[in-house]
Formats: C-alpha cells, sequence, structure tokens
C-alpha cells in the first residue's frame, strides 16, 4: 500500500502496527512528483469504469447500464471476426464477456439485482460453460453473489449483495442538462415546442413582438433551416418574431415574451 499524504501514512502505519503489525513492511509513503494516480494508471481506470461501454479484445462490447432498480449488462458481437460458425462464435464472445462482467462489478461496485443479455447460444453445453466462467471470475469477489442460469433467451440474473454506493454514484451527479435521463432533446424538436408556445403567447396577447430565447444551437437551427415556417408564422400571426440565443441555457430551455 503506497500513500502520497504524510498524515495519512502516520496513522495507517499506527493503525497497521496496532492490528497487524505482521504487515508493517507493506505500506509506504510515496513522495515521488508524479502524481500517484497517475504512477500506478488508476486514473485511467477510474476514468474506464465510469463510461457505459466496456471493449473486448474479440471486438466485442459491454454496455452497462445502471438504474434505481437493477442493473443491465448487455453484451455485443462487434466487429468480431473469429470462427464463420454463429454459434461458436457467440459462444467465444460469450466467455470473455462472463469474465468482464464480473470484474467490472467489483470494479464500479455494483450491487442488486443485475441482468446480463448475452448473445444468444442454442447449445446448452455452451451455456453452461459461460455461466461457470462467470462462476469462477466472481469467486474473486468478497462480496456475496448469487448467480441463476441463462435462459432459453440468454440472460442471466444474479445479485450482489449491496455494500456502498457505486463508484459511478460516489463520483458523478446527475447531468444539469438532461436530468439524469442520459438524453436530452434534438433541435428539431425544441424548435418545434417554440413554434407552439409562440401560438400560445400570441393567444395570450395580440400586442407588441415576441422576443425568442433559446440556446445558440437551436436559435441557430431556426434561424438556419427553418426561416421559411418562421415567415410562413410570423404572416400567419400578423408578428414580428425576434430570435436571440442565450449560451448560458440548455437545450431544452427557453423563453417566449412579449415586448
Amino acid at each position: 500500500m503506497r500513500v502520497d499524504s504524510r498524515e495519512a501514512f502516520g496513522k495507517m502505519l499506527e493503525f497497521v502496527r496496532e492490528f497487524m503489525p505482521d504487515l508493517d513492511d507493506r505500506v509506504h509513503y510515496y513522495s515521488g512528483g508524479l502524481p500517484i494516480f497517475d504512477l500506478y494508471g488508476a486514473e485511467d481506470e477510474m476514468q474506464r469504469a465510469l463510461k457505459k461501454k466496456v471493449f473486448l479484445k474479440s471486438g466485442g462490447t459491454l454496455v452497462i447500464e445502471q438504474t434505481e432498480a437493477m442493473t443491465t449488462i448487455d453484451i455485443n458481437s462487434g466487429r468480431y471476426l473469429g470462427s464463420h460458425d454463429s454459434e461458436e462464435t457467440a459462444y467465444r464472445i460469450n466467455l470473455e464477456a462472463a469474465r468482464m462482467a464480473a470484474r467490472q462489478l467489483r470494479l464500479r461496485n455494483l450491487g442488486g439485482i443485475i441482468i446480463i443479455d448475452f448473445i444468444d447460444m442454442a447449445e446448452q453445453e455452451h451455456r453452461y460453460q459461460v455461466q461457470r466462467a462467470l462462476e469462477q471470475e466472481l469467486a474473486r469477489d468478497h462480496v456475496k453473489t448469487t448467480v441463476y442460469p441463462i435462459s432459453e433467451l440468454g440472460l442471466m440474473e444474479m445479485t450482489r449483495k449491496r455494500t456502498t454506493e457505486s463508484l459511478g454514484r460516489q463520483l458523478c451527479e446527475p447531468c444539469p442538462a438532461c436530468s439524469g435521463h442520459g438524453t436530452v432533446k434534438t433541435t428539431e424538436t425544441v424548435s418545434h415546442e417554440i413554434f407552439r408556445e409562440i401560438v400560445r403567447a400570441v393567444h395570450k396577447s395580440r400586442e407588441g413582438k415576441l422576443l425568442v430565447m433559446a440556446s445558440t444551437d437551436v436559435i441557430s437551427r431556426i434561424l438556419d433551416d427553418k426561416s421559411t415556417e418562421v415567415a410562413e408564422l410570423e404572416a400567419s400571426l400578423s408578428k414580428t418574431i425576434c430570435f436571440k440565443a442565450a449560451e448560458y441555457y440548455a437545450r431544452d430551455q427557453f423563453d417566449v415574451a412579449l415586448l
């Protein structure tokens, strides 16, 4: 164990000498100039552990999604160029994916209900071997896990005891732009929402011009691609519509005001 804080090193050494004195020679103070996370590649590992997609050596991928109810892991063949036999291809990718899935569960500290969607395999023996590969890798996990057989649909249900919050929830917070949904509305969608809001505003009051404030990309979309629609809207409502880009507005945020 290497520590780059003098204070933390002193406390850890004191603890080890009191409770595990035979291990005190394994605690070392790191005084190098390079950040300790860079020295051992911890920073890169953490960044990879926060991404949804994990790439396999075979070219396949794992897509990991964590929700309130459960965690899902979807296995995809990607650009795998192995056997031309689809059953053998699925089996080989699933074997590698099973071992990687177990590792990712530990790295990310994912718990609760976990569903793994393996590539479909027709042979029962292949499904059994993939399950065995996962269980063997999970044997290294100190957290209690329960694994159920792969179904005919290629789904494996398992549970992993929750200990603390997952790595992602410790290091991240919901995106303020999408409120944790993971997606934002397209500029096309927001443009049409603005047009509908303009009609509502005119029905409330016929006086004055209209000012629309929205994010830069939405305003660019309206002025560049929808100038004809804007002209038709102005003619039908007998209103002049002004558009102003607000850099601090989120994609789906806009205001329509009468001047």
